[in-house]
């Protein structure tokens, strides 16, 4: 990645020098004692910072003009300290920031006032359910609290996200238990840092007929699945997980082995 100024005269005196330094992989000081004995450059700022990320084999010169990241000089402080908070959520970069900030910006004030609100009761009036842990409104959310639902059946999932999955599928009327999370020592987290011991109380208090496992079908999810069902032992509750196989409309051919192996295996009756 290259970080340029944004002016016109480098963008036009740099780019033939960044193609042949691409394609002649030369050394980056090279380039950059290229691009310091460029009349027009020598008054400027001559100097930045390279960080190639990736094999310049792999790239042409019509893909590497997208590696070019360019300084921009904001006229406003409020626009850059907007930009870069809104560049501090996942999957948002700097120009789609700015373009999301200004199209805020040329909004009308009442729906930019409307979405600040929002966000501002989002962090202040959010609660956990105090039985499923699931985000609500109340101290109980809507699920738990819907006596339509099958009390009989908890699904046990990693996060809120795996609720809303489920939740679309409308096969499955019973009740959640969010995790927070997966057992996994290499990113430090452990049984205690999960929900795990209050779905141990929840299930010896409630005694619901069956405990499914929705978890993620990694060694993670299997630990963690494996953890809690030992600490179930002792409770008189069916443990059962989703059913692992074939995707629909997936062919075998694509299919790796484990999971052909497990289609296999768990195979059901025609019907």
């Amino acid at each position: 990645m290259l970080c340029l100024p944004q002016e016109d005269h480098w963008r036009r005196a740099c780019a033939p020098l960044l193609e042949q330094h691409v394609l002649k992989r030369a050394p980056i000081y090279t380039l950059l004692q290229a691009i310091t004995s460029v009349g027009s450059l020598k008054k400027t700022r001559a100097f930045a910072t390279f960080v190639w990320v990736g094999s310049p084999r792999r790239r042409s010169p019509a893909s590497f003009s997208d590696k070019i990241t360019l300084m921009m000089p904001y006229s406003s402080k409020l626009i850059e300290e907007a930009v870069q908070e809104i560049a501090s959520l996942p999957g948002i970069g700097k120009k789609t920031a700015l373009r999301l900030a200004l199209f805020l910006l040329k909004a009308k004030q009442a729906h930019t006032e409307r979405l600040a609100d929002a966000l501002k009761r989002l962090r202040a009036e959010i609660q956990y359910c105090r039985h499923c842990h699931n985000v609500a409104d109340k101290a109980v959310c809507s699920i738990c609290a819907n006596s339509k639902r099958d009390q009989s059946v908890i699904c046990v999932v990693e996060n809120i996200q795996d609720v809303l999955a489920i939740e679309n599928t409308a096969q499955y009327k019973g009740l959640y238990h969010v995790l927070g999370g997966v057992i996994s020592p290499v990113e430090g987290i452990g049984p205690d840092q999960l929900h795990i011991d209050s779905l141990v109380q929840r299930v010896q208090k409630v005694q619901p007929d069956e405990v499914i496992f929705a978890l993620s079908a990694t060694i993670e999810g299997d630990t963690t699945a494996f953890y809690i069902t030992k600490k179930l032992k002792g409770c008189a509750v069916k443990a059962s997980t989703l059913a692992r196989g074939v995707a629909v409309g997936g062919e075998l051919e694509y299919t790796d082995e484990i999971t052909l192996g497990r289609s296999i295996t768990g195979r059901v009756a025609y019907q």
